[in-house]
């Protein structure tokens, strides 16, 4: 543990398995409704990044996105499927971290459930554009951090103990594992 984590008199630390985790990905991820998506990982190289809107995050804890098929993001996955989804509920909770692999697809049912009329600024064709395919994410693991009881709860504690001197804080955290 580190030193921030010796001085909490709470338990803070709650690591998630199977659907739990599948469910606290949703949960988070629909707060934040956007992310960091991150392709092309090579240790040692700054990896690509983009903010995507993701779409559906279904109860397996599959993330989906609608892309074009010439985009950047689509030639490197196809070249390497493993990314990374960094997401920011708020300022204060709400954090995510996922691994996982990515696929590809020109899915019309997918696409046309995803479909939001918004999308045309980015296929002028609607949902019938030829440019449109689907990602599904299929994470393998991942890592959170988050607050107990809401925001308002999490403040007061974080005051309070600022008052005293002393670690009181809401905060929660750990691994998430899917598979």
């Amino acid at each position: 543990m580190d030193s921030i984590n010796q001085q909490q008199p709470e338990d803070n630390l709650k690591d998630l398995q199977g659907s739990d985790a599948a469910q606290k990905m949703k949960a988070l991820a629909e707060r934040a409704d956007t992310c960091f998506f991150c392709s092309n990982i090579k240790t040692g190289l700054p990896f690509s990044t983009r903010p995507m809107s993701v779409l559906k995050v279904d109860d397996a804890g599959n993330f989906w996105f609608l892309s074009s098929n010439d985009s950047n993001k689509n030639q490197e996955v196809s070249h390497d499927p493993f990314v990374q989804l960094l997401f920011q509920g708020s300022s204060f909770s709400g954090f995510l971290n996922v691994y996982g692999i990515a696929e590809v697809s020109t899915d019309k049912a997918k696409i046309k459930e995803l479909w939001k009329p918004i999308l045309k600024t980015w296929f002028t064709e609607g949902e019938d554009d030829p440019r449109i395919t689907v990602i599904k994410v299929d994470p393998t693991d991942g890592y959170y951090w988050d607050n107990k009881h809401g925001n308002a709860i999490a403040f007061i504690k974080q005051a309070a103990g600022a008052v005293i001197g002393k670690t009181i804080d809401d905060s929660i955290e750990g691994k998430l594992e899917v598979e």
